[in-house]
């Protein structure tokens, strides 16, 4: 499995948030990060096909997904940052729902939602409704729509937002047993997330690609992921200043 992404662009009348970002993926995670307003939201948008490009290519196993978007649809699991619930449904509700919408065979799809509610912790709370979850417990149900058609490509955009370190730390390992076979773009402030699980990292501010390496390489020796990234950052803004 390939993804191909070439001179990507996006305007926004005068804001140009994503800038001939060009990137090449295959099999394992890609942690993205970057600060707060850096453009790593909306390239994941685009990745997704919920916005189009203003320029430049995306291509899953050499299909043109901004061309042709539903063959990258129909194998992709997305969490945006702002993920919306129907209060009034209960987790296996809301699921079922959005299972009926991805197309998930009916016999496979009750099947699926136990899995999914078990590995999340969710069992417990799978008949309350979503209106009185906690943000964390909103944030797994997010992360259990995302997976429900067993993505091949799977795109999560601050996921351990609102979770606790032990519900951080089943997801990690969660995205890190299913990382063998497939493609996982996991967007984060917190480098010691990306750092336990990233097979390589993407540093972006202001849109543009400024670092592309394995951690390891990023952040050698006594070097920490954190410090490595800030560096990377601040030289970018200084050498654009």
């Amino acid at each position: 499995m390939e993804l191909q992404i070439d001179g990507l662009n996006k305007h926004y009348r005068s804001v140009h948030a994503v800038r001939d970002f060009t990137l090449e993926l295959g099999t394992g995670i890609l942690g993205l990060l970057g600060p707060n307003g850096a453009g790593k939201s909306t390239l994941m948008r685009m990745l997704a096909t919920v916005t189009k490009p203003s320029s430049g290519t995306i291509r899953l196993d050499g299909v043109n997904a901004v061309t042709s978007p539903d063959a990258l649809r129909r194998t992709l699991g997305y969490l945006p940052q702002d993920f919306g619930i129907y209060p009034h449904l209960s987790a296996t509700e809301f699921l079922e729902y959005i299972g009926a919408l991805k197309g998930v065979p009916r016999r496979a799809l009750r099947p699926r939602i136990e899995h999914l509610l078990e590995v999340l912790n969710l069992s417990d709370v799978r008949s309350r409704a979503l209106g009185g979850f906690s943000g964390g417990m909103r944030q797994r149900v997010g992360i259990a729509q995302a997976l429900l058609n067993d993505p091949r490509l799977l795109i999560v955009d601050e996921p351990t937002a609102g979770l606790d370190p032990e519900e951080r730390l089943r997801l990690r390992t969660l995205l890190a047993e299913m990382a063998t076979d497939r493609i996982i773009i996991f967007s984060t402030h917190i480098c010691s997330d990306v750092e336990s699980i990233a097979t390589r990292v993407a540093i972006v501010d202001h849109g543009m690609l400024l670092a592309d390496e394995v951690p390891a390489r990023l952040a050698p020796g006594s070097v920490s992921l954190e410090d490595a990234y800030l560096r990377i950052v601040a030289g970018a803004r200084k050498a654009a200043a």
